[in-house]
This record gives C-alpha cells, structure tokens and sequence, in this order.
C-alpha cells in the first residue's frame, strides 16, 4: 500500500511539474492577440529589470512579469537590459522582447541639420522633437572643457556642428549629440586633406570655418560660393570691412529680418560693417561646399556684390558699378545689403533676396540669422 501512494505522489509531483513547465512555457514563448498595436517603451538608465518586467506587465506586453523575471534569470540577460526607446508589441512572444531588450534594439530618430543652421536653430530643432533640452543643449556647446575634449579651440561648438542626417536615440545627452556631430566635422575634414590646403592659404581651422559659415549665409547657390569668398578675400587683403549683413544679424540680441541704420552702426564683436577682418567665430554651422569655397576660392577683382530679385548675385569690381546694380535691381530703398567700402555712405537699396527667413525669440548673446 505505501508503495502504491508513493507512486501516485511521485507521478503527481511529476504532472505538476510539467503543468508548471508548460505553463511558464505558454506565459513566455506564446505570442499574444494578433493584431496588437505596438507601444513606445522609454526605458530610463538605472531602471531595476523588476520594474520594466511590472510596466511591461501593466502595459498588457507580456503575461507575467515573474515569468519574465525567470526567463531573463535563467538566461542570464537581467543585467543586459539597455535604457532607451523601444517599439514593442502584445504579439510578440516575451523571449522576443526580452531579446530586443537586451540587444538595444532601440528606436532611432532621424534628424536633419540643415547647411547654415546656428547652433541655437539646432537646440530648438531637438528640444522640438523631444531628443534635448534646448538649454542643456546650449550650455554643452559653451562648456571649455568639453570643447578642448572635442579639439575645438574657440568659446563655442558653433561652425562645428557639421551638417548632416543624423540617427539619434532618445536618452542620449547633449553632449553625446554634440560629441556625434563634432566628430563628424573633423573626420570630414581629415577625409577631405583641409588642413593642408589650409596651411596652404594661411588660415587656421578656426578661420575658415568663420569664413566658411558668413558665406554660407550669403548665398543658397552653391556655384557661387567660391566666387563670394573670393570678394571677402578680396576685401580682407585691401584691408577692407566684410559688411556682410548676416554677421551683423548674429550680434543682435533679437533677430531682424530688415536691418536699419542703427543696426549697422551698433558695436558688436559681429559688426563687419565697423570691425575690420574676420569676426571672432563662425555664425553658423556651413556645408562642404562653403568649406571648399574658402579653400579654394575664384580668382576674382570683384569687390562688392548685391542681391538679385530672382535669385544670385551681381557683382562689381568699383562702388560706382556697384552702386547702379543696387539701383538696378532694389525697388524699395533700404540701407543694408551692400557692400560698399564705407556703411555710412548714401546708398539706395531695397529688399534683400533671400528667402526662407524665419522670425526667432530672444537670446544671449546673438540671434539666429536667416537659412537659405
């Protein structure tokens, strides 16, 4: 008789452990509803597995969070789990979105830096889309410290953020995007050999960059890029002001789409009109080709260039030519765009030709100025 019960016990205690191993196996590998929408999952760093099994469980992701929590022990993954943005669905099998989570199959933001973008563009850019604060963004981009790190010797990322599509990850830091896109610069200019051609012409990293980025912001036309470094090259040998009117924008604490005489007679380190050479940094962020442009400017005796109403630029090589196109080709009388020797002299000139101006809010210590 004991020996008939301690059978039945055993192959009780044998059913039952089958019935759990098949029960945990249905809680883990079978795949929920069909047809299950998929949910955004933001995994924040530092966050104990336990509590990503229980919002998983809440979230109708999976059936059991202690299933979860065995499977991931038992498979040695509790502490693989990467923080960040995940897509995942009630159809997919919890082994499948334990896998996800462990490889870091994070969601990936594609986001787009536009040539002539300013570093105050960019931080509105990403704070907009929710991947930065604006502010943290900022700061990060005056931090000394972390700007010799990126091997940038000026008093802001400006001019570095290099141009391009970027995959950014939600819970990455300013500094990571900053670092992502600084990095990008400098291995597009060793690729391309610019600090040859650089020492070639006399210019520093710094400088050409400064350059690079006014003449970015002077034209959308990439055939007439080099031909507009070549009248600042122009201007600087004959020490000449630039009095180019984006830098002026930059300087102000509020952005104008118009300037006025004031304006250009207002003192700032971005004043082209009334301070002689170069200012002290870039003013935003040029593309490959403004970059090639200064490095290989035309060779030009052009010193002086108006905007016209359809698009590109006249230019003159004396201000008494230069004067007539900005009789020619401005309608409405307006003392900005030229580029003549002296900003206070009587000149007519009218609308600037220029498009894509987009109004933007105060900010210390200079505004953004219009992208092309």
């Amino acid at each position: 008789m004991d020996r008939y019960l301690k059978w039945r016990y055993a192959l009780g205690f044998y059913l039952l452990c089958l019935g759990a191993y098949y029960g945990a196996l249905y809680l883990i590998s079978a795949p929920g509803p069909e047809g299950a929408k998929p949910q955004i999952v933001y995994l924040r760093p530092g966050t104990p597995f336990i509590e990503v099994a229980r919002e998983l469980e809440e979230r109708g992701l999976i059936r059991n969070r202690y299933a979860f929590l065995a499977l991931a022990y038992f498979r040695g993954q509790i502490d693989q789990i990467k923080a960040g943005e995940y897509e995942l669905s009630a159809s997919q099998p919890a082994e499948v979105i334990l896998d996800k989570l462990a490889r870091g199959e994070v969601i990936q933001h594609i986001v787009t830096i536009p040539e002539g973008f300013n570093v105050y563009q960019i931080a509105r850019l990403l704070d907009k889309a929710g991947l930065a604060e604006k502010k943290e963004f900022l700061t990060a981009c005056r931090d000394k410290k972390f700007l010799k790190n990126l091997g940038i010797k000026a008093d802001s990322c400006e001019g570095y953020l290099f141009p391009d599509t970027y995959y950014i990850t939600r819970g990455m830091s300013a500094r990571d995007i900053i670092s992502q896109m600084v990095e990008h610069f400098w291995e597009t200019w060793e690729k391309n050999n610019f600090s040859a051609r650089a020492e070639e012409v006399g210019l520093s990293v710094h400088e050409v960059i400064t350059l690079a980025s006014i003449v970015e912001k002077e034209t959308y036309l990439e055939s007439e890029r080099p031909l507009i470094a070549g009248v600042f090259f122009n201007r600087l040998k004959r020490g000449m002001p630039l009095q180019a009117d984006p830098t002026v924008r930059y300087g102000l604490t509020k952005f104008k789409r118009r300037l006025s005489r004031r304006d250009l007679r207002r003192p700032s380190p971005y004043n082209t009109y009334l301070r002689p050479g170069l200012p002290p940094g870039p003013i935003a962020n040029p593309g490959l080709s403004s970059i090639r442009a200064v490095l290989w400017p035309s060779k030009t005796k052009y010193l002086y260039f108006v905007a016209k109403p359809n698009g590109g630029h006249h230019f003159s090589r004396t201000l008494r030519e230069h004067n007539r196109a900005v009789r020619r080709y401005r309608r409405r009388p307006r003392p900005t765009l030229s580029h003549q020797n002296t900003p206070t002299r009587e000149l007519k000139e009218g609308k600037k030709g220029k498009k894509g101006q987009k109004k933007q809010e105060k900010r210390p210590p200079a505004p953004p100025t219009s992208s092309h």
